[in-house]
């Protein structure tokens, strides 16, 4: 008899929102010959419903996977499958503290906590914070297995939620650069320029008002951003300040995988601007496209790149890396990254690592295990 595995905390399946998504995703194309998946999906019309992907069966609720439903989406979804399943995936632990129920039904609770420091973020309100603080902690301490994409984020779950986590990372090795296709090249035009990419939520510690500043005051250079700029005021001001600037293309979020690599894999180098985050998923996908990187400088993304990007932290530091940038310095920051593509970001090494801790086998890897120690790296 296979295991049966529910993953919750997504929006469902096929991925079309964001990383956990796409983790989801990975896991049930890769893992459903071993493991019986069932996925929690966010309220959908009943004619775009699909019963099953990839071998898993999906599951929709009359909640919205984001916003006030939210904690009612995850509520529902782990009582669920704390009835019904032998292992429980929950990514990104919003409702944490309904996590002591697993007393009673002694699952096989596996918690990703998905980004740095969640009640830091300036995106939230205080009381959000500590709303995220107090359901992190419950949820770190009554897990079977805590896990980290990233060391830094493992440091901090041990330093601040007192408790030990695997560090398990994400995969890019979906990605790939597409053929062209005249229904995708005619899209966009600016493809056949010089032009800088970087692919963000439209929220506050993401950055973008950094980058659209410091490329408005080069008027020569050119970047696209790709952003839900719809779903914040910051992205709406943003979108509306900025949209009419020559040399900056803002264009919606997309989820289809052909237009967004046509779109990445032909620029000169991708700007990620996160600054909270772990193991960024678009970062990830960045690197596995074979992009140069130019990344906000912070120990998570040094951890990710393992220091082999261009770093900046403010409008005045990306000028001057856009400004004095080489041909042969891109080339250096491509060929660094390379192995990282290659060995590190595959999701049949994510999937494999996943499956041992859905069997419960657990190893907690060490900080260092990378071999690259982001924190000193920074200072």
């Amino acid at each position: 008899m296979k295991k049966k595995v529910a993953i919750a905390g997504t929006a469902g399946l096929p991925a079309n929102y964001g990383g956990f998504e796409t983790l989801a995703e990975n896991l049930v194309k890769h893992l459903n010959g071993h493991y019986d998946f069932v996925v929690y999906c966010k309220k959908t019309p009943r004619a775009q419903r699909r019963q099953s992907f990839s071998g898993a069966r999906l599951i929709y609720l009359p909640f919205h996977s984001n916003g006030w439903q939210s904690p009612l989406y995850d509520l529902v979804s782990l009582f669920h499958a704390f009835i019904t399943v032998d292992v429980i995936l929950y990514l990104g632990p919003v409702v944490g503290y309904f996590l002591p129920i697993n007393r009673l039904f002694e699952k096989n609770l596996l918690v990703n906590f998905g980004g740095l420091n969640e009640w830091e973020r300036e995106k939230i309100s205080k009381v959000e914070r500590k709303y995220m603080l107090m359901s992190c902690f419950v949820a770190a301490h009554y897990a079977t297995t805590n896990i980290a994409d990233n060391t830094v984020l493992q440091r901090s779950i041990r330093k601040v939620l007192k408790r030990d986590s695997v560090v398990v990372r994400y995969g890019g090795d979906h990605t790939g650069v597409p053929k062209e296709a005249s229904e995708v090249v005619t899209c966009y035009p600016f493809a056949s320029e010089c032009y800088f990419v970087s692919v963000a939520r439209a929220q506050i510690d993401n950055n973008l008002h950094v980058m659209i500043e410091a490329f408005r005051a080069m008027p020569q250079k050119k970047l696209v951003i790709v952003s839900n700029w719809c779903v914040s005021q910051y992205g709406r001001d943003l979108f509306e300040q900025n949209q009419n600037i020559d040399n900056i293309i803002l264009l919606p979020a997309m989820y289809d995988l052909r237009h967004l690599d046509y779109i990445r894999s032909r620029a000169v180098a991708y700007i990620h601007s996160h600054s909270y985050c772990g193991t960024a998923p678009s970062l990830v996908e960045a690197i596995c496209l074979g992009l140069p990187i130019i990344s906000w400088d912070v120990p998570t993304n040094r951890e990710t790149t393992h220091g082999h990007a261009l770093f900046f932290d403010s409008v005045e530091s990306l000028r001057s890396v856009i400004e004095n940038i080489s041909q042969a310095a891109l080339d250096e920051v491509r060929d660094a990254l390379r192995p990282l593509a290659e060995e590190e970001y595959k999701w049949s090494r994510v999937c494999k690592e996943y499956a041992a801790l859905f069997d419960g086998n657990v190893s907690k890897r060490s900080y260092k295990e990378s071999g690259y120690d982001s924190e000193v790296a920074a200072d």
